[in-house]
């Protein structure tokens, strides 16, 4: 019986960490590949003078940019956790920071983004006095503001509780930060509050585009592309809702057997995390239809004289 044991026991441990392995290297491929979309879309957004200086343009690349981030930290996040890494502490939470604030400025950027489009339909002679690149990186640094607030109170409650907890070694979770039940509760409530607050914001930006459409007898297809590109900001918006599910369903999937775990979270990683972050930006930008071929030219790298004659005239 002992050595049936001794047998079995290393067999399952080299089973279980190629599996980890395996889940982990998908994980990390899917975000490369994702990431380097994002980068092809970027880099497009920097070709073009009109993407850089028209305030659409620069809250898109900012959602790219504010994503990207997301998800190389969300997925390094799980890669330590599934391998059990031990880091310091200090580290760990410069990356779950990093993680947790992209993640809140998502669906302000969102919000961001309808009240651009609510301006230009509903106030289209002053769109450009108020739309300008320059409020339009304030309207950024605000949202990185607010994004942060819940986290940097989280921070300066544990150093000044506990200045040397930094400096320890820990498995890399979001225990490190949320240590205390108020801390937990601090962060819930700011994240929720911003998510109905952006949602509001969406319906109301909607409904206006509504009413201005009617109103009008010309223009309405600039009206009409307004009140869709909204629409899909509220479907955004629903993908960024999906992370939350994931912190729930993995407790709930924490009592399976190892191996049985780790393949859920890692399917619950890929299906709640890596896919809204991706297809979000990915079907945003593939919609416009001055950005679509620059896209394309750049993404496959081609030589097509009739695509780069078009995106000469954009």
């Amino acid at each position: 019986m002992t050595e049936y044991l001794n047998n079995t026991v290393p067999q399952r441990a080299l089973e279980l960490n190629t599996g980890i392995l395996v889940k982990v290297i998908f994980s990390m491929t899917l975000c490369l590949i994702f990431l380097y979309v994002n980068g092809i879309m970027l880099f497009t957004l920097s070709t073009r003078s009109t993407f850089r200086e028209t305030s659409r343009y620069i809250l898109f690349a900012h959602m790219l940019f504010n994503d990207s981030i997301q998800l190389l930290t969300s997925t390094l996040l799980y890669i330590f956790s599934s391998v059990n890494l031990y880091l310091l502490t200090g580290v760990c939470a410069v990356l779950f920071l990093i993680a947790s604030i992209t993640y809140c400025n998502s669906p302000l950027n969102l919000a961001m983004m309808a009240l651009e489009r609510y301006t230009a339909i509903c106030f289209p002679l002053r769109h450009s006095e108020i739309a300008t690149p320059t409020r339009t990186g304030t309207a950024i640094g605000v949202i990185w503001f607010f994004g942060s607030l819940k986290d940097i109170i989280c921070i300066l409650n544990i150093l000044v509780n506990e200045p040397l907890y930094f400096l320890t070694s820990v498995h890399c979770t979001s225990n490190i930060i949320f240590r205390r039940k108020i801390l937990f509760d601090v962060s819930t409530a700011f994240t929720s509050f911003y998510f109905v607050a952006v949602a509001l914001i969406i319906i109301y930006t909607y409904v206006a585009i509504i009413l201005e459409a009617r109103s009008v007898s010309s223009g309405k297809n600039s009206v009409t592309k307004a009140r869709n590109t909204v629409l899909l900001h509220f479907f955004q918006l629903a993908l960024c809702l999906t992370s939350f599910l994931y912190g729930l369903l993995e407790s709930l999937a924490s009592n399976l057997d190892g191996s049985v775990f780790l393949t859920i979270k890692s399917i619950l990683f890929i299906v709640l995390i890596i896919f809204p972050r991706c297809l979000s930006p990915l079907i945003y930008g593939l919609r416009d239809e001055s950005f679509r071929p620059l896209v394309k030219y750049y993404f496959m790298f081609a030589l097509s004289n009739r695509v780069k004659h078009h995106s000469d005239t954009i």
